[in-house]
C-alpha cells in the first residue's frame, strides 16, 4: 500500500495512548475492559475511540485492525504484540 500524505500525517497525530487502545482493541478488549486496564473511565476510552475512527477515517473496529496493519500501526504478525488477551 502507498502511503498518502494525508495518512502519513494520520499515523504521526496518533497518540501513545491511541496507540496503545487500538493495540488492545485488535485483541477484542471492550471499552470497559481497556478501561479498566488503563485505569481511565469507559468514556474516555470511548472519545479515544471516535478520534482515532476520525483521524484514520474507519468507521467500525474491524475498518480500524485492517487499517492499523495496512499502515503498520499494528505488526502483521501477533506474536510481536507484548500484550495478549488472557
Amino acid at each position: 500500500m502507498i502511503l498518502t500524505n494525508n495518512y502519513q500525517s494520520s499515523i504521526m497525530q496518533c497518540t501513545k495512548r491511541e496507540i496503545e487502545i487500538i493495540e488492545l482493541i485488535s485483541f477484542e478488549y471492550t471499552s470497559d475492559e481497556i478501561a479498566k486496564k488503563l485505569f481511565i473511565s469507559p468514556s474516555t476510552v470511548d472519545t479515544h475511540r471516535r478520534r482515532i475512527f476520525k483521524k484514520l477515517n474507519v468507521k467500525n473496529s474491524a475498518g480500524l485492525v485492517r487499517r492499523s496493519f495496512d499502515l503498520g500501526i499494528l505488526p502483521r504478525s501477533n506474536n510481536s504484540l507484548k500484550e495478549k488477551r488472557g
